[in-house]
């Protein structure tokens, strides 16, 4: 394990101004995305949409590195660059999902547990040797009635610790994403109980598994009221929860933190992440506070390309929009 090199693959991706963007959907995602503008979800279609993103002219101002799907990290461009080397070329640091999704907890109805580690060793080496330099593993925790219980929050922890020490091993920046869901018709104070109980976990397991914190970069939920909530807290609310939640339970040797946005509606996303960044000036947070949206960038982009041709540049203008208004929000000056 080359610390000076994670640290320093690790600052990047959280450098100012900038954030990374989530383009890692799974076939049957992305599938569901498509279906919405009934194009076909083939390989070739899927890559001239992530390409269409890949090579927007402006991409390097606001996006410093790209989570990429399995399919993707291998793909070559439709002029046979390879996608690596695209984003490389623009100073993007390509990354790669790494779990094989969720799956139900044997015994614990409604709850699930991130599958992925077997052969995943090795699964890092390739992935290394292709040029991905940061991985990604998200983990799932559902509040309802009686949910989440301990044992749900202890055995994600401690798989995103297992995930995180495999990839720094091999020399690669693990993103550590415990997601807490917005599902449901929960307060903002459930939320923040939940998401106050599940990072202390999961930063007690990644002491206990030696795993090197200022290589790392966090991608949690914002401390949010339930999306079916009837009287949800405001951007201010937010904000507060998310910065005190972060501040009892984040060491200052994480170099950042990267927001998913986590169903939230795009300008949502920007509204809370701008006003997270007003407070943690205020506070003198220790962390670069930035973001790691997938829909929130993509949706409105992806309506307009309608897998034509002829909208490709149209289409890349509204990725420029939507990469600026979360660049500034990243900074609080949206």
């Amino acid at each position: 394990m080359n610390k000076n090199e994670l640290q320093k693959v690790a600052k990047l991706m959280v450098s100012p101004k900038k954030g990374i963007l989530a383009a890692d959907e799974s076939t049957g995602t992305i599938k569901k995305r498509f279906d919405s503008i009934n194009l076909e979800s083939s390989e070739e279609n899927r890559r001239d949409w992530r390409q269409l993103l890949f090579q927007t002219k402006s991409i390097s101002e606001y996006i410093s590195g790209v989570i990429l799907y399995d399919e993707t990290l291998k793909q070559k461009t439709s002029e046979n660059q390879p996608i690596v080397e695209l984003l490389s070329d623009n100073d993007i640091i390509p990354g790669i999902k790494v779990d094989k999704s969720t799956h139900p907890l044997a015994m614990f109805p409604n709850e699930v547990i991130t599958e992925g580690l077997d052969g995943l060793r090795e699964r890092l080496e390739e992935y290394y040797e292709i040029g991905a330099r940061f991985t990604k593993w998200r983990a799932v925790i559902n509040i309802g009635d009686n949910l989440p219980t301990q044992y749900a929050i202890n055995v994600n922890s401690y798989l995103l610790a297992l995930y995180a020490s495999l990839s720094q091993e091999v020399g690669l920046v693990p993103i550590v994403e415990p997601e807490v869901l917005m599902d449901g018709d929960h307060s903002i104070d459930r939320c923040s109980e939940v998401t106050d109980i599940t990072l202390n976990k999961v930063f007690e397991h990644l002491d206990e598994s030696n795993v090197f914190l200022p290589g790392i970069v966090l991608k949690p939920n914002m401390v949010l009221s339930g999306a079916d909530a009837s009287n949800r807290a405001d951007t201010g609310k937010v904000a507060d929860y998310t910065i005190e939640v972060l501040s009892n339970n984040v060491p200052a040797e994480v170099p950042g933190i990267a927001f998913l946005s986590g169903g939230q509606e795009d300008q949502e996303s920007i509204d809370n992440l701008n006003s997270i960044n007003l407070v943690a000036k205020l506070k003198k947070s220790p962390w670069e506070l930035t973001y790691s949206y997938g829909r929130g960038l993509q949706a409105s982009p992806l309506k307009i390309w309608d897998g034509k041709k002829e909208n490709v540049v149209m289409a890349q203008d509204e990725f420029e929009k939507r990469g600026i208004a979360a660049s500034k929000a990243r900074q609080g000056i949206y």
